[in-house]
C-alpha cells in the first residue's frame, strides 16, 4: 500500500504533543474570562445547598463573601449577585429589591466595601425573585405582565444597585426599553460610570429549572410573552440593534450552549463585548452525567466553556467559574 505522504496534506502534525496543541489554539479560556454567578438569601444562618444544582448553595452575607474572595483570587474576572428574600417581604410590584436594606443591596454594598474594584460586582436587574406571582414585571389587570409599569420600576431599582455598589447592572425581564430606560436613569443620576449588561438573547428555555430553585422562584405558568422562542434566530439580531441603540455597554445571549449559532450572529454583529450564561441546566446535566460516570466531569467543564468562547463569547457567566480557574492554573 502506498504510504500517505503529501506534506501539505498532514494536519495531524500539529497535534502532536500537548505543547504543540496549546502553542496553535485558536481559542484561550482565561479566568479572566469567566463570572461567577452567586446566590444571597435573606434570613438563613449558613449556606443551604441547592438540591438541583450540587456544588451550589445560597450563601449568607458571610460565606458570600468568602466566596467572592476565593473567586477573586483564583482569577475569576467578576461576579453576578442574586438576591433572594424571605417568603414575607415578597409582593405584587417586588418593592424588596428596590430596599437599601434589602437583601440584594445590602450584599452589594457589603461586597463593594470589602473587594473595592479588585473584581467586576454585576447585578441582577430584574424582579423574578421579589415578586410574589414570580413573574420579571409588574402585571396588569387581566394578569399579563406591564411592559412600561415594569420600566419604572427598573429605573428605580437600578439607581438602587447602583448606589449599593455595583459595577454593572444586569437588566434581565427583556421588557422592551429597558435598556434605554435603565440607561437614562443611571445618567440623569449621574451614575455614569455604572455599565449596562443587555440581556439582548434570552429565551424562554427549559434549562432555567434550577435556577427557579435557587431563587425560590413561585411563578406558575412561563415567560414565553416576553422571553424569546427557541425557534426563532433572526429576532436575536433585531434586539441586539435596539439594545445597541439605547446605549448597551455589553450584550448577552442566554442560554449558553443550546444557542451556540444565535451567540456566534450576535459576536459577528455586535461592537461591544459580548457574554454568553452558561446556565443552572447546563450546570445540573454536566453534574448528573458526570455523577453517573458518564464522562470525565473536569474535560466536560474546559470543553464547554471553551465551546462557547469559540463560539464568540468575550465573557461566560458560569457556576463553575471558580473550579475552572483553577482546572486552567489560574
Amino acid at each position: 500500500m502506498t504510504a500517505y505522504t503529501r506534506p501539505q496534506e498532514r494536519p495531524r502534525r500539529l497535534r502532536a504533543t500537548p505543547a504543540l496543541r496549546r502553542l496553535v489554539a485558536q481559542t484561550r479560556l482565561h479566568p479572566a474570562d469567566l463570572v461567577l454567578p452567586v446566590f444571597v438569601r435573606d434570613g438563613i444562618g449558613e449556606p443551604q445547598p441547592i438540591r438541583s444544582m450540587p456544588g451550589v448553595v445560597q450563601h449568607t452575607p458571610t460565606s458570600l463573601v468568602r466566596a467572592a474572595r476565593e473567586a477573586r483570587d483564583a482569577g475569576v474576572g467578576g461576579l453576578m449577585v442574586f438576591g433572594v428574600p424571605r417568603p414575607e417581604d415578597k409582593d405584587a410590584t417586588g418593592r424588596a429589591g428596590l430596599s437599601e436594606d434589602g437583601v440584594l443591596n445590602a450584599a452589594l454594598r457589603t461586597l463593594r466595601e470589602e473587594l473595592g474594584d479588585t473584581t467586576v460586582l454585576m447585578s441582577d436587574l430584574c424582579l423574578d425573585e421579589f415578586t410574589d406571582h414570580g413573574h420579571c414585571g409588574v402585571l396588569d389587570d387581566a394578569g399579563g405582565v406591564d411592559n412600561d409599569a415594569t420600566l419604572e420600576v427598573y429605573a428605580e431599582m437600578a439607581l438602587a444597585q447602583a448606589r449599593a455598589g455595583a459595577h454593572v447592572v444586569g437588566p434581565s425581564g427583556m421588557m422592551d426599553g429597558q435598556v434605554q430606560v435603565v440607561r437614562e436613569a443611571l445618567d440623569g443620576a449621574g451614575r455614569t460610570d455604572v455599565a449596562v449588561l443587555a440581556y439582548t438573547a434570552k429565551y424562554a428555555s427549559a434549562c432555567y429549572g434550577p435556577f427557579r430553585e435557587a431563587v425560590a422562584s413561585t411563578l406558575t405558568g412561563d415567560r414565553a410573552t416576553y422571553q424569546q422562542d427557541p425557534a426563532n434566530r433572526d429576532e436575536s439580531l433585531r434586539e441586539l440593534r435596539l439594545d445597541l441603540q439605547q446605549g448597551a455597554d455589553m450584550v448577552m445571549v442566554k442560554p449558553a450552549l443550546p444557542y451556540l449559532d444565535v451567540l456566534s450572529d450576535v459576536a459577528a454583529a455586535a461592537d461591544v463585548p459580548v457574554a454568553a450564561y452558561q446556565v443552572s441546566g447546563e450546570y445540573a446535566m454536566i453534574e448528573a452525567a458526570a455523577s453517573q460516570g458518564l464522562l470525565d466531569r473536569d474535560r466536560m467543564v474546559v470543553e464547554t466553556l471553551t465551546s462557547i468562547r469559540r463560539a464568540g463569547a468575550q465573557v461566560v457567566l458560569t457556576y463553575y467559574a471558580t473550579e475552572a480557574a483553577r482546572l486552567l492554573g489560574g
